[in-house]
């Protein structure tokens, strides 16, 4: 025979919480679906970049990026389009870069291929540029393959800079007397050189 002290007391007011707190994970469950195929159908399957560079005249079209995976060919391919074109050093770029450039062309709705004025700069070149122009870092992110300085055939600068500077990613450098858009995957910044 049970004992009034071995039944545990009802508690109407927890009950009630742990009821309507059941009500909300349920119904946020429901709404999970569409908030996952949203940002499902936001993923492509494939990344493509088009570029150019105008001191090689070298140009290429390759998808980087498939299945959620990068391509280890493609890659190979874009370092050397990235490479310094004074020594004709190679590095690997960083993918976030790449990505940033997908990004960019996808905004800007564009099929003109990128046009690479300045990728991959080696230590070497580095120092030259800062003996004979004003601006350029000591320690710049184009060593690294983490920057670029680009033009974008029927796109004006300042709709590359603006959906440069839409990704939030890195700084974005604008030259307008020079032509080109300098992105890199530093800090988020802008300037106007």
């Amino acid at each position: 025979m049970l004992n009034k002290k071995d039944i545990p007391e009802f508690d109407v007011t927890k009950s009630r919480r742990e009821f309507l707190a059941m009500g909300f994970v349920s119904a946020g469950a429901l709404l999970i679906p569409d908030v996952i195929l949203a940002a499902v159908k936001e993923i492509p399957s494939e990344k493509k970049l088009s570029l150019y560079n105008p001191r090689s005249h070298d140009d290429l079209a390759t998808v980087f990026w498939k299945n959620g995976r990068y391509l280890p060919e493609a890659l190979s391919n874009i370092n050397y389009m990235f490479r310094d074109s004074r020594t004709g050093e190679v590095t690997e770029i960083n993918k976030e870069l790449l990505d940033l450039l997908y990004s960019i062309q996808q905004q800007l709705k564009t099929k003109e291929p990128i046009h690479l004025i300045s990728g991959y700069r080696s230590p070497r070149s580095n120092a030259l540029l800062r003996k004979r122009r004003k601006g350029v870092a000591k320690n710049s992110f184009h060593m690294y393959g983490k920057a670029v300085d680009l033009r974008i055939p029927g796109c004006s600068l300042k709709a590359v800079r603006r959906a440069a500077m839409s990704c939030e990613v890195g700084g974005v450098g604008y030259y307008p007397r020079s032509k080109f858009v300098h992105l890199d995957v530093g800090k988020v910044r802008y300037w106007w050189g």
